[in-house]
């Protein structure tokens, strides 16, 4: 296979700098990269309108990983002594081919799956949709995005009638005059996001911050409301009681523009704020604080993001947050509106163009008709070709060598071993697998298990489009060749589909090419990049769409005359406050919730390479309350034991009176006895399929080197 992806469209030399965008977070800062691939310098674009020139730690050292000692450079394919050892790339190809046929033809075409990443470009996102489909005639594909944007998504389309995880720019938001951010900790996740906030407490808005820890970003906050895990929609709705209840709703805009408020009145009624109080454990006081906060301010914005979206009822928990906005009339106003902070760096672009178990390109739906016809149509073959909606990710990784089940599986840019909740057990379901594949950059936990290891190119080596969290298309550039024996999983999936003797609609070997394909893929749809061009991203620092027509200029803020619902009107939604999967008992007396730290980014993979990263944050710490700390006869430093019905892991101690009495917290970045997704449950929003990362029952204990985990 030839490396052929990019070499015209290359538009860096060795001295050159390159304009393109960080690898990491959804926030997509752009970036400046130039020297040579072994000695590449990485400098902020102070004109790429979005981070300004600004780049957290993670960005500021991104090209360390472009020629680190641990990179894979050749195909590996496990012997017969169980090791893996290199091989040729014609090899690798043949033997996933032939298994993959083998399998199919044994327990049918559902007994392969795919599994994708947020981090993917639009184009590959695109192709590996199309790859399931057409090369394997697969319903089973999903993603990790499905872990992370989800539920925000299931809400969004709901309320709105779409899901674009900010309807307007990041520059609206220093001029809102009161913000409810919900569940992130923007300070550790997207540092170069907090600008924003800053400008608007300049500005003199007020920030109001929902967790269940005083987090880096609560610092600046004027009002923190640290809520008992998991009781995000009570929460809101003893809010919602209080605007009601002080005539601070917006009766003009309820009356206008949307429909059901009515029956959702009629719920928060019962949501009186000493009962709330009791729930949350936030103050009746700081509640009415609260509220009038929102409710006077003359533009005001709810942000939501994954503290109350990882979670079980995170479907409902966002809506109840939504029926706020829509009851305070801020949807489609100026400066104003409700809005989910994104995480992964496509993470928006990368469930709109058929790498969801339900999804088509374009944000279509596959099992409406006429997307089948239209999509079916675009890849030249018969609508009956396409399969119907697959498995949810955790669903379908649950089902790995099962009967009926997936029993060959393709992961492309993912870490399920460390990523996935229950992460115990889904390394079983891994290993019971009798087809792996993995392609990534390094050998993470999960491809150390795969039968066949494909060495894939990394950001700086190929080109495409992202999607960032306010729904900017921007363009990616290429700044170097990758290493001799690298692919990109654009070239690995074109040459597997020849393998597949399907190689015919596949015609496709520059990203450019695959984007043209996708604009007329999702022409039309709710995620219309039709009039989207490489050119135009450029021109205009990147597009917003829906972009329907090449004059069209893109669309920066949504829902401001209408919304895309048959009524043309917002839904309110009836939510009641239901508990957790898993609440504290006797056996498990504490909440345990997990997040992220600044220094580390997903499953750890590749900035635990980098050496000034690992330094700021060698290990992972769960962080104890002081009095909870003393009762368990635990002080900084010391290793505790963290048990759920599902597993055990290992963590150093940091006490802090950040926390919760009640609660814990781990990061997530860690594998091995530390992996805290070794105890996360799985238990999953009925809407959107999101386990329920944020909150579970855990024990906890002072590990005893005599002790086992």
């Amino acid at each position: 296979m030839q490396n052929t992806v990019g070499q015209q469209s290359m538009r860096a030399t060795q001295h050159a700098k390159t304009a393109t965008h960080c690898p990491y977070c959804a926030f997509q800062c752009g970036m400046l990269i130039s020297g040579s691939h072994g000695q590449a310098a990485i400098a902020g674009n102070a004109s790429f309108p979005v981070n300004k020139g600004a780049l957290c730690i993670k960005g500021w050292n991104a090209a360390a990983l472009l020629t680190h000692p641990d990179r894979l450079q050749t195909p590996l394919m496990r012997n017969a002594d169980g090791v893996l050892v290199p091989v040729t790339w014609d090899e690798a190809l043949a033997h996933i081919a032939n298994s993959f046929v083998a399998i199919q033809q044994r327990y049918g075409k559902d007994a392969i799956g795919l599994f994708g990443s947020g981090s993917l470009t639009n184009e590959k996102a695109y192709l590996l949709g199309k790859f399931a489909r057409v090369a394997l005639g697969t319903s089973q594909i999903d993603y990790n995005g499905r872990f992370c944007m989800s539920s925000a998504a299931a809400a969004s389309i709901t309320a709105f009638g779409m899901d674009r995880g900010l309807p307007f720019p990041v520059e609206d938001i220093p001029h809102a005059k009161a913000i409810l951010l919900v569940g992130s900790n923007i300070a550790e996740t997207m540092p170069p996001l907090l600008q924003y906030f800053e400008a608007q407490r300049n500005n003199g808005g007020k920030l109001i911050v929902v967790d269940p820890r005083a987090s880096i970003t609560t610092r600046n906050a004027h009002l923190h409301l640290r809520l008992t895990p998991g009781s995000d929609a009570a929460l809101a709705n003893g809010l919602l009681h209080i605007l009601i209840r002080e005539g601070l709703v917006d009766q003009d805009y309820i009356h206008a523009r949307t429909e059901g408020f009515e029956q959702v009145r009629g719920c928060v009624a019962t949501y009186w704020p000493e009962q709330v109080e009791r729930i949350s454990g936030v103050p009746e006081a700081k509640l009415v604080q609260a509220a009038h906060m929102l409710g006077n301010a003359r533009s005001a914005m709810i942000l939501t993001a994954r503290g109350a979206e990882q979670q079980s009822q995170g479907v409902n928990n966002t809506l109840a947050y939504i029926n706020i906005a829509l009851a305070l009339g801020l949807v489609g106003r100026p400066h104003s509106g409700y809005g989910c902070l994104t995480g992964q760096g496509n993470g928006q672009g990368g469930r709109e163009h058929g790498q969801k178990a339900d999804q088509l390109p374009g944000y279509r739906k596959i099992t409406d008709p006429a997307a089948r016809q239209h999509i079916a149509a675009v890849w030249g073959i018969p609508e009956n070709d396409i399969p119907g909606p697959g498995k949810s990710a955790y669903e379908m990784l649950d089902s790995l060598g099962q009967e009926d089940g997936v029993r060959g599986l393709l992961v492309v840019g993912s870490n399920i071993v460390v990523s996935a909740p229950r992460a115990l057990h889904i390394q079983e379901r891994l290993k019971a697998l009798k087809m792996l594949v993995v392609s990534d950059f390094f050998l993470s936990e999960t491809a150390s298990l795969a039968d066949v290891v494909l060495p894939s190119a990394q950001w700086a080596e190929e080109e495409g489009t992202m999607t960032n969290l306010e729904g900017r298309v921007i363009w990616r550039k290429r700044a170097f060749e990758p290493p001799p024996g690298v692919h990109t999983d654009i070239e690995i999936l074109c040459s597997l589909a020849c393998s597949l003797g399907k190689g015919q609609y596949f015609p496709l070997s520059e990203p450019r090419q695959i984007f043209e394909e996708l604009r007329c893929a999702s022409a039309r749809g709710v995620a219309d990049y039709s009039g989207i061009t490489y050119e135009k991203i450029e021109a205009n620092q990147g597009v917003f769409w829906p972009c329907p027509s090449e004059d069209h200029p893109g669309t920066k803020r949504l829902f401001q005359d209408h919304f895309p619902t048959p009524t043309g009107r917002a839904h309110f939604s009836v939510i009641r406050h239901q508990a957790p999967a898993e609440v504290p008992s006797p056996d498990y007396p504490l909440y345990l919730t997990t997040g992220r730290v600044l220094a580390q980014y997903q499953s750890g993979t590749q900035t635990q390479r980098v050496a000034q990263l690992r330094e700021m944050a060698p290990e992972a710490q769960v962080e104890i309350h002081p009095t909870t700390a003393k009762s368990y006869g635990l002080v900084n430093s010391d290793t505790a034991k963290l048990t759920t019905p599902r597993g055990s892991a290992l963590f150093t101690v940091k006490v802090t009176a950040s926390i919760r009495e009640d609660t814990v917290f781990v990061p997530f970045h860690w594998s091995g006895q530390q992996s805290v997704n070794r105890l996360t449950n799985p238990a999953l929003d009925p809407t959107s399929r999101m386990p329920e990362f944020k909150v579970c029952a855990v024990r906890i204990e002072r590990f005893e080197q005599s002790m086992e985990v």
